[in-house]
């Protein structure tokens, strides 16, 4: 099963090293030297990790099959993906891959059944679960313990503690402005 680690990002320096958009808890695990990736595109192709450091807060990585910043350039926003067990599961349990979240049912704190989840949108100030909701319609909730308090991945559900406007926008309060 193919997850998502990465988004390759711009070149750095002249010998093939780029930028990744780290999509995954465990980066030194997946950018590990000898590591196989493959990238998700029209045509894929697999990129096999020749070394990876930490710079400034980011991650580099040189690829085997990547001699020089031209080829570098070449891979500029490219999606790679690691292939993992099936069954394989994040070391920390409070963790999720999002493979395990998407199609969830979604149910409020007092039980009432309110959608399914769709995507989980990863932003960099933290993850989004993109829920559709009965009327065909998408709402996107933070992942976070205030507004989502429970994951039960044996069960197949997840509890989201509903706030006006949360899974239903028209529902909002509206708060008035001062008009000038």
């Amino acid at each position: 099963m193919l997850v998502t680690v990465g988004r390759i990002g711009r070149a750095h320096g002249i010998k093939g090293e780029v930028g990744i958009d780290v999509r995954t808890d465990e980066p030194d695990r997946r950018f590990a030297d000898g590591a196989t990736l493959v990238t998700e595109a029209k045509v894929s192709r697999t990129l096999t990790v020749a070394s990876s450091r930490w710079h400034s807060g980011r991650l580099l990585v040189k690829f085997a099959e990547v001699p020089d910043r031209t080829a570098a350039e070449q891979l500029r926003n490219l999606v790679v993906q690691a292939e993992i067990d099936g069954d394989e599961r994040p070391e920390d349990p409070d963790e999720y891959y999002d493979r395990e979240l998407i199609g969830l049912a979604v149910r409020t704190t007092d039980g009432a059944d309110v959608g399914e989840v769709i995507d989980v949108v990863h932003l960099p100030s933290q993850d989004l679960l993109e829920i559709r909701r009965p009327a065909g319609n998408a709402v996107l909730v933070p992942l976070v313990e205030e507004l989502v308090p429970e994951l039960n991945l044996e069960k197949q559900y997840v509890v989201v503690a509903d706030r006006p406007g949360l899974l239903d926008p028209e529902g909002a309060e509206v708060v008035p402005t001062d008009e000038a």
